[in-house]
């Protein structure tokens, strides 16, 4: 079915569109397939909409949902809201009625199959006219055209009933193919709820699969937690009294009440979760099977029939137009007959036998054919509409089900809800969570002792650091000013430097850091393994840590390079990043530590710190944020960071021993020069003991042995020194990553080796070129043995003295020695009071910029303090100022009457005008100008409230008038109706006995013949008809003597004399043709004209 309305949307604004919007709205019934074309606009409200789809299908607008893909019409929004009306889209409309369980189908499809209006066939009486003497093939020619005739009227009937069968066939198919768009609409709306509900299902299960296996865990391992526990022995300075373990710290008994109670909750909850998973199961097993449902229907199957059928009807319209040329045929041949107009060849006979041919196949081919193909249709027809009935029943049901399966998917969705919310609250789990995390906590504790102990050596050595660099720079200045002084004093005067403010001095710096952390416990990063082991305290991701390698195992705790914001990125800021705090400073020496010192405190607090990342990762993390499916990938990941850090930790170590060996190699070939310089000089010095000479000769040579000596003791002990100092630089730089650094730091102290070495040198070769001097000027005597025994003295005397200074010399070293290490305890001691004169500085400037930092802060806070007070001051005063007209308006308001309301409004902005000073607040005014406007608003609608009244009370006058006057007009219309009546009535009853008319009454009496005949003054001859002869005597046991009744039907005859025959056939002067009896009826005179009247019964209070 197709209709159209025409509405006029109004009451919404113009929605602007994407697309332009047509002026036809498509809407199609589910539940029968019809179609309503509703003419609306953009601008057309659905709820428009809706009455006039009430109006049409009869549907109450409460029961009608409209879907337009997956979106519901909302009755109070325009069409435009939902880009409607468009030609290319289409909206369904389902009956929310039907939708119910218990709802009856709706009504089969009733379909009349239309049958074939058969003419009668042709009689001898209906041939036209053919003269007496007529050959008698021509009478067979007419009477062959008049049959063909015949049969094309037979066929043209069954083609129009097959034409109507088809198209109700058509019909059928396009209203079911209406209906299966509307199932897929409803199975696109179902899909789509589902597909939510899926998605949220799924997300779901992984939650909890995810909180379910990290609390079986807490469960598993619960007995375990508390042995690792009780094993684990709290440092002795946090045992007392009943806390000896870190089990001491937890209530036991609670924990295991506790635990008992988890254990039961979550079997519960494990329970309705798993019988949620059924129900969900079970009802994509409805969904799928729905679908199948959904999707079984036939359309196509019988759209194909109905295209195979098309032939049909093609065919019927060649038989059609065969017949209609046999016709024209037969119809020729008749003419040529009659105007002898054949050809010498074709004679009336041959005619009559090459139509009667024709006949044969009228006969036996066209017609048959033709009914069979009305009957083949008439099959179709019944299939199209049991399709249809088996449509109606399958949407019917379908729609049912579609319901029914969204109600189940709002009753789970509304579970998922519940369950989520209760997943959300499992508060008894993470209170569970301290016994698996209290020794994790533990070893972070101790770990976070540990780095504070090592971030304390830093801090305070590179506050010393701080404090020689600030020391530096002020002798610097000093000396500068000096240099100044020195050079412009000779130009300008004393008194006039010192009135310019130059012979100020910059002052002394000192940086003190006051003491912290005194209460620290006592360990190192190595006792945290020792007080808080891994084996007993658990490893990160549990029972993970046997997927992992034993490498990454074994060295994790000294992976100190791998990315502290990837191990832990919601802890880095609790981190200290040590490198970042040392900035540039990390190669620079500490005053009291070494390089080698400094690098290992940094690497420990990193250590510590890497441990408290690691335990706040097992205790945070653990199962609860890895799903199954990325444990391999976060394993993965744990390996590539675990092989990047002992990669760059293999190649620190290559050059650490690069560089250990380069050092190595210096330190052989300083060793070699220094044995080369020693045989040098020992050669040297056996060569002067060979020496003779006189006595100056020996004295010269005695005081040449003597400045060698002295520098050779000195020499010595530089090069002593120059060992030791290059063996700690050797020691530092081993420890240490920065090479280039170190290399040039040796630089300076190698060429003051060779330096001094090469002065050792140049005084042993001035030695013994002295002596060869010296030999070469003793004067020659002739006696040899007088020289030979002044040479024996001589030598024996160098030889008292040579020992005698050896013994000096020894017990100079020996002082020398004692000086020196007396010298370097003085040193130490001077540094360090060096270092603790620094850190008083330090301490000093530290507590002088917190005193100045607290000045500031106390100035700030006070002008911020006076400034709140006023601003509080402001807002009291302006708060009590609004409360007392609030005040005054509420007195106002409360006051009784409309009119007294008006007045106290009024008075009340007159007050406040009055009463408004220069210095208020904006809102005081803004506040008397509301209650001004307000005032004059009230009074003016007081003005029209009495006005109304007035109107009303006028109104109510006219209206009471007007409403009498109608009832008097009222009345007057109902006599005179009355009277009409009446007088209809009494004109309809009166009996007529003149010219005759329909619907006026007629009497009959009984003549002696039998028959009723009527009374009338102008023509007799009205005899009353058999049919109502009859109608009357049935009412009655006899014949009744009159007849009264309301004519319905005249008809004019003739009489005829019987042997006549046929039926009496009417003048040219009108009446109908009549078959009535060919007889006389009435015996009346031939010629002689008289009229069969038909009468009604009248109701019983007319008779």
């Amino acid at each position: 079915m197709s209709s159209g309305s025409a509405v006029t949307g109004g009451g919404a604004e113009e929605a602007a569109a994407a697309v332009p919007l047509g002026q036809k709205l498509l809407v199609h019934v589910a539940e029968n397939g019809h179609t309503l074309e509703i003419e609306c606009f953009g601008n057309t409200l659905v709820d428009t909409v809706q009455k006039c789809i009430e109006q049409w299908c009869g549907i109450p607008s409460g029961d009608q949902r409209l879907l337009y893909g997956n979106t519901s019409l909302d009755s109070a929004h325009p069409l435009a809201y939902y880009r409607l009306p468009r030609d290319d889209r289409e909206v369904f409309l389902y009956n929310k009625v039907r939708l119910l369980a218990d709802s009856r189908p709706p009504p089969p499809e009733s379909i009349d199959i239309p049958e074939p209006e058969i003419p009668p066939p042709p009689r001898p009486q209906d041939s036209p006219p053919v003269e007496v003497s007529a050959d008698p093939a021509l009478k067979a020619l007419v009477s062959y055209e008049i049959r063909f005739r015949y049969h094309f009227q037979v066929a043209n009937a069954v083609y129009r009933c097959s034409d109507a069968k088809f198209e109700r066939c058509k019909r059928l198919l396009r209203e079911q193919q209406v209906q299966e768009r509307a199932l897929d609409t409803a199975r696109s709306s179902l899909e789509h709820t589902f597909r939510k509900l899926s998605q949220r299902y799924s997300e779901f299960v992984r939650c909890f699969s995810q909180q379910h296996r990290a609390h079986t865990e807490l469960l598993t391992n619960f007995e375990r937690d508390l042995q690792r526990l009780r094993a684990v022995r709290l440092h002795p300075a946090l045992q007392c009294e009943g806390r000896e373990c870190l089990l001491d710290l937890l209530k036991e008994n609670d924990m295991r009440k506790l635990a008992d109670g988890c254990f039961s909750s979550q079997k519960q909850f494990e329970m309705k979760v798993s019988q949620l998973k059924t129900n969900f199961l079970d009802l994509k097993k409805r969904v799928d099977n729905l679908f199948n449902v959904m999707s079984s229907s036939g359309c196509k199957d019988l759209e194909k029939l109905i295209k195979d059928h098309q032939g049909v009807i093609s065919e019927q319209k060649s038989i059609m137009q065969s017949l209609s040329k046999d016709v024209d045929t037969s119809k020729k041949l008749v003419d040529d007959c009659s105007s002898r107009q054949l050809s010498a060849s074709l004679r009336p006979h041959d005619a009559v036998s090459a139509v009667g041919r024709i006949y044969e196949v009228h006969e036996k081919d066209n017609l048959p054919r033709i009914r069979n193909f009305d009957h083949m249709l008439t099959k179709l027809l019944e299939k199209c509409r049991d399709k249809k009935n088996e449509m109606i029943t399958l949407v019917h049901v379908s729609m049912q089900r579609v319901k029914s399966t969204q109600t189940s998917i709002r009753d789970i969705m509304n579970e998922l809800i519940a369950f989520q919310e209760g997943m959300s609250h499992q508060d008894d789990f993470a209170n569970l969570k301290i016994v698996s995390g209290l020794g994790n906590a533990y070893r972070a504790c101790l770990a976070e002792v540990a780095r504070r102990h090592s971030y304390f050596k830093l801090y305070t050595g590179l506050a010393g650091t701080y404090a020689e660099k600030l020391a530096m720079e002020c002798e610097t200045e000093k000396a500068r000013r000096e240099d100044f002084y020195r050079t412009w004093v000779k130009y300008i005067p004393d008194d006039i430097m010192g009135s310019m403010g130059l012979f100020d001095s910059p002052s002394q710096c000192d940086i003190k850091v006051a003491p912290f952390d005194r209460d620290l416990l006592p360990i190192d990063v190595d006792d945290v393994e020792k007080l808080a082991p891994q084996s007993l305290v658990g490893s990160f991701l549990k029972s993970e840590k046997s997927q992992l390698p034993k490498s990454s195992l074994s060295n994790s705790s000294t992976s100190g390079n791998l990315n502290k914001s990837e191990q832990n990125p919601l802890s880095a800021d609790d981190k200290m990043d040590f490198q970042d705090f040392l900035g540039d400073y990390d190669t620079i020496d500490i005053a009291g530590t070494s390089k080698l010192e400094v690098e290992n405190a940094r690497l420990k607090a990193e250590l510590a710190s890497a441990i408290a990342t690691l335990c706040n990762l097992s205790v945070e993390y653990g199962y609860e944020s890895i799903d199954e499916g990325q444990i391999d990938s976060v394993l993965k990941k744990a390996r590539e960071k675990t092989a990047e850090a002992l990669a760059a930790k293999d190649e620190f170590a290559n050059q650490l021993k690069s560089l250990l060996t380069a050092n190595k190699e210096k330190c052989l070939s300083y060793e070699k020069r220094i044995q080369d310089l020693e045989e040098r000089l020992a050669n040297q010095y056996m060569q002067g003991h060979m020496v003779s000479g006189s006595k100056g000769t020996s004295d010269s040579l005695l005081s040449a042995f003597k400045s060698n000596d002295c520098n050779l003791d000195v020499s010595g002990g530089r090069q002593t020194q120059i060992r030791d100092e290059s063996s700690v630089a050797m020691d530092e730089a081993s420890s240490t990553s920065e090479q280039p650094s170190k290399q040039t730091e040796e630089l300076p102290r190698d060429t003051d080796n060779e330096h001094k070495i090469v002065s050792i040198d140049k005084e042993g070769q001035m030695l013994t070129q002295l002596t060869m001097a010296d030999t070469s000027d003793v004067p020659v005597e002739d006696h040899h043995a007088l020289e030979l025994r002044n040479k024996e003295l001589v030598v024996s005397e160098l030889q008292n003295a040579l020992d005698e200074k050896s013994k000096q010399l020894g017990e100079t070293e020996r002082k020398l020695s004692a000086m020196t290490d007396e010298v370097n305890s003085l040193k130490k001691e001077l540094e360090h009071a060096r270092g603790l004169l620094d850190e008083s500085q330090m301490n000093c400037a530290h507590l002088e910029n917190c005193l100045h930092e607290a000045r500031e802060e106390a100035r700030t806070n006070k002008c911020s303090a006076d400034r709140r007070a006023v601003e509080y001051d402001a807002l009291r005063s302006s708060s009590l100022r609004i409360h007392g007209l609030f005040e005054r308006l509420n007195s106002c308001v409360t006051a009784p009457g409309v009119a007294g309301f008006a007045d106290s409004l009024r008075s009340l902005a007159a007050s406040l005008a009055s009463s408004v000073k220069k210095d208020e607040a904006d809102t005081t005014v803004q506040f008397q100008q509301c209650i001004k406007i307000l005032a004059e608003k009230v009074a003016f609608l007081t003005r029209q409230s009495a006005e109304m009244l007035e109107r009303y009370s006028t109104v109510q006058a006219a209206h009471g008038a007007i409403a009498k006057d109608l009832d008097e007009k009222k009345e007057l219309i109902k006599n005179l109706y009355n009277k009409l009546q009446l007088e209809k009535q009494a004109s309809k009853e009166k009996i007529s006995f003149g010219r005759f008319e329909v619907h006026e009454l007629a009497i009959f009496f009984r003549n002696p013949a039998g028959h009723y005949e009527a009374i009338n003054r102008n023509c007799s001859n009205y005899y009353l008809s058999e049919e109502s002869v009859a109608l009357f005597t049935q009412q009655h046991l006899r014949h009744p003597a009159y007849i009264i009744g309301q004519i319905v039907h005249i008809e004019r005859r003739i009489a005829h004399l019987d042997q006549m025959g046929g039926a009496p056939r009417p003048d040219s002067s009108g009446g109908r043709r009549s078959p009535a009896c060919a007889l006389n009826p009435y015996n009346l005179s031939p010629g002689c004209e008289y009229f069969v009247v038909t009468v009604a019964m009248l109701p019983d209070p007319v008779r």
